[in-house]
C-alpha cells in the first residue's frame, strides 16, 4: 500500500511538473510571428536573430577581442627559491660538533619589453577586431543577398503554383464541357482526348508547383532559423518597383564594402607585426632581486640585484622578420585582390539589373498583354467554331509559359536587384515595394 502511494505521489509530480513546463513555454506562434503572412522586413529580424552563419561569424570577433586581452599581457614576474646547506641538523666539523642550518634564497625577476613591443602587440590585435567585424558586416551582406534571393524564390513559387493552379482548373472546367458536347455529338472524341491530355499536364505542372513551393519553404526556414514551421511560412511582400540607378561613384563605393575594409584593416595589422618583428632585435631587460638568509650568522645576509641581457650571436630573428615581410606583402596584395573583385561585382550587378529591367518592361508592355489577347482570341474561336482544338491548347500553353515568365523575370529583377544593393554595400532591404504581388498562399 505505502509503495502504490508513493508511486502515486511521483506520478503527479512528474503531470504537475509537466504541465507547469507547457505553461510556461511559449507558443509557436510566438517563437516565429507572422509567418503565414511573412514580409521582407520580418524575415530580416528573424533572420539577425536566428542566423548560424551570422552566429559563426560573431563567434570570431569573440575570437579576436580575446586575442587583444592577451595581446595587452604584460610578463609575469617570477619568484624563486632556493635552499642549500641541507644534511643532518648535527654535524662534526673539524673535530667539534656543531648545529647545521640550511641557506635560503629568494629572488624575484621580472622581464622588461623594450621596443614598444606592447603597444605594437595591442594594436594589432586591435586592428584585428576590426577585420572582424567587418568580416561580420560582409557575412551580413552576402547572407543579406542569400535572404533576399530565397524569399524572392519563395514569392515565385508561390505565383507559379497560383498560375499553374489557375491553369489546371481552367482545363477541368474545359473538360467538363467538352465531354457534355461529346455526348450531344457536338464534338469528335479525338478533340476531347488531345484537351484530356493537357489537362492532366496542367495537373502535374501544379503538382510540380507545390513541390517547389515547399522546397522554398524549406530554404528560407533554415535562413531565419524556422525549421520546425517552415510549411506555414508565406511570402507576403510585394515585388520591387522598377527603378532606374544613377552612375555609382567607384571609390567611394570601394570605400565602405565591408570586404574592402576588412582587408584594408588586416594589412594594417600586417604592418604592425611586421615592426613587431623588427622590433624583437631591441633587447629585452631581465630585473632580477634577491635575498640570501644565513640561519647559522645573521650578520652575513645578503640582498643582489641581477640585470640579464641577451647575447645576438647565433640568431638575429631573420627567421620572424622575413615571415613578417612575406604576410605583408600578401596582405597588400590581398587588398588589391578584393578590391578588384569588388569592382567584378559591381559591373556584373550592373550588367544583370539592367537585362533583368529590360525583360520585365518587354513582358509588362507588350508580350504578356499579347499573349493574353492571343488566348482570348482563341477561347472565343473556339467556342464559336472558328478554330480547332489545337489552335486552343497552343494559345493557352503560351499564355501559361508567358505568365510564368513574366513572374520569373520579376524574380530575376528582384534578385538582381538586392545583389546590386549588396554591390554598394548598402542595406539590401532599403527601398520599399510597390508592385502587386498574390497574397493568397497556393492551394
Amino acid at each position: 500500500m505505502m509503495r502504490n502511494r508513493f508511486f502515486a505521489s511521483v506520478a503527479l509530480m512528474c503531470c504537475c511538473s509537466a504541465g507547469a513546463a507547457q505553461e510556461g513555454a511559449p507558443p509557436a506562434t510566438e517563437l516565429y510571428p507572422d509567418l503565414s503572412r511573412l514580409t521582407l522586413q520580418q524575415a530580416e529580424t528573424l533572420f539577425l536573430k536566428r542566423n548560424r552563419e551570422l552566429q559563426v561569424a560573431r563567434r570570431g570577433v569573440e575570437v579576436a577581442e580575446a586575442d587583444r586581452l592577451a595581446a595587452a599581457a604584460r610578463p609575469n614576474p617570477v619568484v624563486a627559491a632556493n635552499v642549500s646547506n641541507l644534511g643532518p641538523r648535527r654535524a662534526t666539523i673539524n673535530g667539534v660538533s656543531m648545529t647545521r642550518n640550511p641557506d635560503t634564497i629568494v629572488s624575484l625577476t621580472q622581464l622588461f619589453e623594450r621596443g614598444n613591443k606592447r603597444e605594437l602587440r595591442m594594436d594589432a590585435a586591435q586592428l584585428g577586431i576590426d577585420a572582424s567585424r567587418e568580416d561580420l558586416a560582409d557575412a551580413l551582406r552576402v547572407q543579406e543577398v542569400v535572404l533576399a534571393s530565397t524569399y524572392y524564390d519563395l514569392l515565385f513559387a508561390q505565383s507559379r503554383a497560383r498560375i499553374a493552379e489557375e491553369s489546371s482548373q481552367l482545363f477541368r472546367r474545359t473538360v467538363s464541357a467538352v465531354e457534355l458536347r461529346l455526348k450531344a455529338g457536338d464534338l469528335a472524341a479525338s478533340e476531347v482526348a488531345r484537351i484530356r491530355v493537357d489537362a492532366l499536364r496542367a495537373e502535374n505542372e501544379a503538382r510540380v508547383a507545390r513541390a517547389e513551393v515547399e522546397r522554398a519553404q524549406s530554404t528560407l526556414g533554415y535562413l531565419i532559423g524556422a525549421e520546425p514551421e517552415a510549411r506555414r511560412i508565406v511570402a507576403d511582400d510585394a515585388w520591387p518597383a522598377i527603378t532606374s540607378q544613377t552612375e555609382p561613384d567607384i571609390e567611394q563605393i570601394l570605400g565602405r564594402r565591408t570586404d574592402v575594409r576588412a582587408a584594408s584593416a588586416r594589412l594594417r595589422a600586417a604592418e604592425k607585426r611586421r615592426d613587431l618583428a623588427r622590433s624583437l632585435r631591441t633587447r629585452d631587460l631581465t630585473v632580477g632581486v634577491q635575498y640570501e638568509s644565513f640561519p647559522d650568522d645573521i650578520k652575513n645576509n645578503t640582498l643582489g640585484f641581477t640585470v640579464a641581457v641577451p647575447l645576438f650571436t647565433n640568431y638575429f630573428y631573420e627567421g620572424e622578420i622575413a615571415r613578417a615581410e612575406v604576410e605583408y606583402t600578401a596582405a597588400q596584395e590581398n587588398v588589391e585582390r578584393v578590391r578588384a573583385v569588388a569592382l567584378g561585382d559591381i559591373q556584373r550587378a550592373r550588367a544583370e539589373l539592367d537585362a533583368a529591367a529590360d525583360r520585365v518592361r518587354r513582358y509588362d508592355d507588350a508580350l504578356l498583354r499579347d499573349a493574353e489577347r492571343a488566348a482570348k482570341g482563341a477561347e472565343f474561336a473556339y467556342e464559336k467554331g472558328a478554330a480547332g482544338v489545337l489552335e486552343l491548347l497552343d494559345a493557352r500553353r503560351t499564355l501559361f509559359g508567358s505568365r510564368v515568365e513574366a513572374v520569373a523575370a520579376r524574380a530575376d529583377y528582384a534578385r538582381a536587384l538586392a545583389f546590386w544593393r549588396a554591390a554598394l554595400g548598402e542595406n539590401v532591404f532599403n527601398a520599399e515595394a510597390t508592385e502587386p504581388s498574390s497574397r493568397e498562399p497556393p492551394r
